[in-house]
């Protein structure tokens, strides 16, 4: 099918999920993760060919994004089933306002339709947009990119079993075949069909879909993420804040890109930076973080020039952009100015400096004495992610299933004319 059939398909068919209830979604959610774990072996083999197609042409940070293990395909059904524990956001009544001449006035919440995706490298994005679109009642329709296609494909074949398994109309949850740039295209400019975008990726592809499209679109994903290290911090927390915000996963939008450090406790905490990140890594045998250090801090530990660009940059591998700042003032004017509005932490014991920190820094989470690495859909007790919105309008963060619901007035009255 082409891509507008896949789309015209999808449209017809959202409105089977408007007539029926939370507990037929809810077995149908069972019935795709059932059929994810069944199908892993397929799914399993198509991914050891992305994988090998992909490697020597992109990093191995980027090979760990694209591989697929039991593991975690047990993580994605465990992902669905999590969905099916949150309540039904669908008909929720957020305000309810009875006006003097009787009319009653109900916002609801109600789904947006027809939800597409594009995304990249992350074949887990498949099962968790189709989980979050169904549960929120709406048709998904994905677009995976060209690295990740051949398991992005088995896991939506799995998915649209379950849904067959429970009669689901399978066009509920589509994968576009097409992975060449004028599929993304029709994505982004099929006007009446697709009712929301939403892209998943590096800010190349968040870029050309913002600037390009003629839907409504969620600006996702870019992460330059900043770790401020405060003149009162606890170092050894700060340490271990660090390193997991660098190094747990560092091809994902919420690690740490960037590392501003108080001229107080500068001289005491950089060179035990340098040990944690580098010289300890190489010595255990693994990859060493790269410390791109501004003047100030280069004067303290060795490590390469910061370049014009390294504080503007998402580097999603084992690179740490490290500034020297004298005051909290001057490390959120540096996040102002830097910052892609993702996520960003503080490590203080100063309730002042963590006030003045969370009040000026404008970014979807602003953590206190914790890593960055806690921005997910998972982590915020959404079940997963549809992705993560760096913008304000209509979602921003985690976005979830509240996030995929709209909300229109539903007035009743008892012959009330105006």
């Amino acid at each position: 099918m082409t891509t507008i059939e896949i789309l015209r398909a999808a449209a017809r068919e959202k409105t089977f999920l408007a007539n029926v209830g939370s507990k037929a979604k809810n077995a149908a959610l069972c019935a795709m993760a059932d059929s994810l774990l069944e199908n892993a072996d397929r799914i399993l083999a198509a991914n050891a060919k992305d994988v090998a197609a992909a490697r020597g042409r992109i990093s191995d940070v980027m090979i760990d994004r694209l591989l697929l293990t039991a593991a975690r395909i047990q993580a994605m059904a465990d992902g669905i089933r999590d969905v099916v524990a949150l309540p039904d956001p669908v008909g929720r009544i957020l305000s309810r306002n009875v006006r003097p001449n009787g009319l009653i006035v109900e916002k609801t919440s109600v789904p947006f339709g027809v939800v597409a995706v594009i995304y990249e490298s992350r074949p887990n994005v498949t099962s968790d947009a189709a989980a979050l679109a169904i549960k929120s009642g709406n048709a998904c329709v994905l677009r995976g990119g060209r690295d990740a296609f051949q398991s992005a494909f088995a896991i939506t074949e799995a998915l649209r079993a379950g849904l067959r398994r429970v009669g689901f109309p399978e066009a509920l949850v589509s994968m576009v075949e097409d992975t060449d740039r004028r599929s993304a295209v029709e994505l982004m400019t099929a006007a009446g069909l697709v009712d929301l975008l939403v892209p998943r990726g590096g800010a190349g592809l968040i870029r050309t879909c913002v600037e390009n499209a003629k839907v409504p679109c969620i600006e996702t994903g870019t992460g330059i993420c900043h770790i401020y290290v405060d003149a009162a911090a606890d170092l050894d927390q700060a340490l271990a804040i660090v390193e997991n915000a660098k190094t747990s996963r560092p091809s994902v939008c919420n690690a740490a890109e960037v590392c501003l450090v108080h001229s107080a406790v500068a001289e005491a905490f950089l060179p035990r930076l340098k040990k944690t990140l580098v010289d300890d890594r190489a010595a255990a045998g693994k990859t060493p973080v790269e410390l791109r250090l501004d003047p100030r801090a280069l004067s303290v530990i060795e490590g390469t020039p910061a370049g014009e660009q390294d504080f503007d940059t998402e580097f999603l591998d084992y690179i740490l952009a490290v500034r020297v700042v004298d005051s909290v003032e001057e490390a959120t004017a540096h996040i102002a100015a830097h910052s892609t509005g993702h996520s960003e932490a503080i490590i203080t014991r100063d309730e002042q400096a963590a006030a003045v920190f969370t009040g000026r820094v404008d970014s979807a989470a602003v953590y206190v004495n914790a890593s960055t690495r806690f921005t997910d859909g998972g982590e915020f007790g959404l079940g997963c992610e549809m992705g993560i919105s760096t913008q304000k309008l209509h979602a921003r963060g985690p976005m979830g299933l509240e996030e995929l619901n709209t909300y229109k007035y539903i007035i009743r009255g008892e012959g009330q004319i105006r």
